[in-house]
């Protein structure tokens, strides 16, 4: 188990029990890096966070501020009892040090029992095979970064 850095404590919660700030945190951490960062223009905020079943997981200093956050589905109209881990995103300072892998850790633990799917970053399947994922699918673009579907169970 990746151990979380002392200065941050790792929370989840569905949205509706989010403090409006902190949710707006998370969000902008997404858009910081999914939309500026890596120059991807789509609708972060899709609804799917609003969805009975949908977990947010993040890492926040004494601050309150967003050192990581991933985001757990329930998938069950495409397969029963199947979860996704999704939006997995660090902030910029925090990377390398491991906040990541404990949120990762985190999210599969939450999601103990179902089988999870992701669609990983090409650049980081083998980082995600650490955690016992599997590719199960073919490489394809989305918004221009090669991505490729993986399996975990």
């Amino acid at each position: 188990m990746t151990e979380l850095h002392p200065g941050l404590a790792l929370r989840s919660a569905h949205v509706a029990d989010i403090s409006t700030p902190t949710f707006y945190r998370i969000a902008a951490l997404r858009q910081l890096v999914f939309v500026v960062e890596q120059d991807c223009v789509y609708l972060d905020l899709d609804g799917r966070d609003l969805e009975p079943g949908t977990v947010q997981v993040w890492a926040e200093d004494s601050n309150g501020d967003i050192a990581a956050t991933v985001r757990i589905l329930a998938e069950d109209s495409a397969e029963p009892g199947l979860r996704s881990i999704g939006r997995v995103v660090t902030d910029p300072e925090w990377r390398g040090r491991g906040v990541a892998a404990a949120l990762l850790e985190e999210a599969i633990a939450q999601c103990a029992g179902h089988p999870i799917s992701l669609h990983a970053q090409s650049h980081l399947v083998a980082w995600y095979s650490r955690f016992g994922f599997e590719t199960n699918g073919p490489e394809y673009l989305e918004d221009g970064i090669p991505h490729t579907p993986m399996r975990l169970g």
